[in-house]
């Protein structure tokens, strides 16, 4: 961070790949009475780290959080792109907008 005449002004990095955005999945299955939700995202810290935020909940529940923090921006993508590949091959699904058959 910076000084200004204004204030403390942060100079992040866009981060860029794969954890631009937020990954929403979900998992749903009647007949087993599965109603889950997952997301993972990637922010910058306020330390100049990242942080990979996992959240997760049974749909209609409350939910938990979990933040794992990274010193460099790939090592977050790669942890990103691992449990998003363990997420799907255990059959979470992208979320589809509403009204979407």
């Amino acid at each position: 961070m910076r000084w200004t005449a204004g204030g403390f002004a942060a100079t992040f990095k866009p981060m860029n790949g794969p954890a631009d955005h937020p990954l929403h999945l979900e998992r749903i299955d009647a007949t087993r009475n599965m109603w889950r939700y997952y997301e993972l995202e990637v922010h910058p810290t306020l330390f100049g780290e990242h942080a990979l935020v996992r959240s997760w909940v049974r749909i209609g529940a409350p939910g938990r959080r979990m933040i794992m923090t990274f010193s460099e921006p790939d090592a977050a993508k790669r942890a990103f792109k691992r449990l998003e590949t363990a997420k799907r091959r255990r059959g979470y699904r992208d979320v589809q907008p509403n009204g979407a058959a």
